[in-house]
């Protein structure tokens, strides 16, 4: 075979690839961060060759011992990566055999590149996954501690960004961790689809080879061998799939973010953020910038941008194996950086969060937040709703024009509007009491928030001992 072509394909061309043809078709530069899960589905690979009689059991320790001297190098740094060898799969084969002779070969019987890098990609990402729980259950845990100690801290609920019903600090902290456990959900419900082995499909219709394919899965901690060989080495709707977890998380980091940075401004002023987690600016010297939320906020359309190339990848492929899926490694690697950065970003900060509940209280008095509650007042004296909404209008059009709030006027300015107002008023009219008067689950009163983290340290809990 000539020097000039690839040492895995090459005996039936007559002249070189063109330089920059392999250089364009290559992927090791990339795929390179697969090296250990390529390394470990080889082990197995060769495990359960021998164990069905295709490998004598001196190939084999052979072989496993060729490996671990490789993945030794690898690890050191001292591996060479050539190009020429096109990927991962190749460069690792390449050194094997160098350093065992002709029984490094031997290693790729039965399999192809198609189901190699299939595997490796569900055994890398597989790992990645229970990362990017880990730092997802640390940032639960910090959200519902917080919560907890701000249970009683009041504030203004918003919708429209207009002050519509005050709340507390910690309810509004578990509206994010309620967000962040369904993507948790999420998350380990795709990682039972990446569980998946495709290892034994080869190129797409299998091998004639006696192999054992459960025995392969079994070895790499697999739940199952995929049913069907075209399927196995040709899909990459588990990729689509974490992807799309990806930017619904980020979604939700997105919209947490854009409350810390609207809460650290001067108009709102709700919390500081330490020093740490934010920079300052090189002409105005007062400036503190909340540049982690910003930065999580701006990396999401980074990972909507990969869900949508992945898509788009998929979506005009014919079965089985093409080309074009070398292309979604990238994606794929990109997302779950910046997935275990924001998250780490995130896991840090939150607990680190100060609230300045003054502020906050003051900002929870203005915009009539307690309107609401003397509608409930009157109905509950035998006014109709649809009344009691306009007498209420009524009061805030005429607190508008004298400059007070419903908890500022007296009761003879309330009884101008109804005269089933009673002194008994002013206890639902308070912010504590509007806060109080919500006790049931899923309400705002300080003692439901409490019951509610607790509930969520149980569910997260659980979920670790599921796992």
């Amino acid at each position: 075979m000539s020097q000039t072509t690839n040492q895995s394909w090459g005996g039936r061309f007559s002249e070189p690839t063109d330089a920059f043809v392999a250089r364009f078709t290559a992927s090791v530069d990339f795929d390179r961060r697969l090296a250990l899960h390529d390394i470990q589905g080889s082990r197995a690979h060769a495990t359960m060759l021998a164990r069905v009689g295709v490998l004598s059991e001196e190939e084999r320790d052979a072989i496993l011992g060729g490996l671990d001297e490789v993945q030794a190098e690898i690890e050191a740094g001292t591996f060479e990566w050539s190009v020429a060898l096109e990927d991962v799969h190749m460069n690792i084969e390449a050194r094997l055999t160098e350093k065992i002779g002709i029984t490094g070969k031997k290693l790729h019987t039965g399999r192809s590149r198609n189901d190699q890098v299939a595997t490796d990609i569900r055994l890398f990402l597989r790992d990645e996954i229970d990362t990017v729980a880990a730092e997802l259950t640390r940032l639960r845990e910090g959200l519902i501690e917080l919560a907890d100690r701000e249970a009683e801290t009041i504030m203004p609920g918003f919708t429209h960004l207009q002050t519509a019903q005050p709340v507390t600090f910690g309810h509004h902290l578990l509206a994010w961790q309620e967000m962040l456990a369904r993507d948790q959900e999420r998350l380990l419900d795709c990682r039972k689809r990446v569980n998946v082995l495709p290892l034994g499909a080869a190129a797409l219709a299998g091998t004639t080879y006696p192999i054992d394919r459960h025995v392969t899965a079994e070895l790499l901690g697999f739940d199952r061998p995929a049913e069907n060989s075209l399927d196995a080495v040709s899909d990459r709707d588990f990729a689509i799939e974490f992807t799309a977890f990806a930017s619904t998380l980020l979604m939700h980091l997105s919209r947490m973010s854009e409350e810390l940075v609207l809460w650290t401004s001067a108009q709102f002023d709700f919390i500081d953020l330490p020093d740490r987690f934010c920079t300052g600016s090189s002409i105005m010297p007062q400036k503190k910038n909340p540049d982690v939320p910003e930065l999580v906020r701006g990396k999401t359309g980074r990972v909507y941008g990969h869900l949508m190339g992945l898509l788009t990848l998929m979506k005009s492929q014919p079965l089985a194996y093409n080309k074009d899926n070398q292309e979604d490694k990238e994606p794929l690697f990109d997302a779950l950086t910046t997935v275990q950065d924001c998250l780490k970003a995130f896991a840090d900060m939150v607990p680190a969060i100060e609230a300045k509940a003054d502020n906050m209280r003051e900002a929870a008095r203005k915009g009539f937040s307690t309107a609401t509650d003397l509608a409930d007042y009157l109905v509950c004296r035998g006014v109709a709703f649809r009344d009691a909404h306009e007498i209420v209008g009524q009061s805030v059009a005429y607190g508008l024009a004298e400059g007070k709030d419903l908890s500022d006027m007296s009761l003879e300015e309330l009884r101008r509007f109804s005269d089933v107002i009673e002194q008994d008023v002013f206890e639902v009219l308070t912010l504590e009491g509007s806060v109080a008067a919500r006790n049931h689950i899923g309400g705002t009163a300080p003692d439901q928030v409490r019951a509610a983290a607790q509930r969520a340290r149980e569910a997260l809990a659980a979920l670790g001992r599921r796992d």
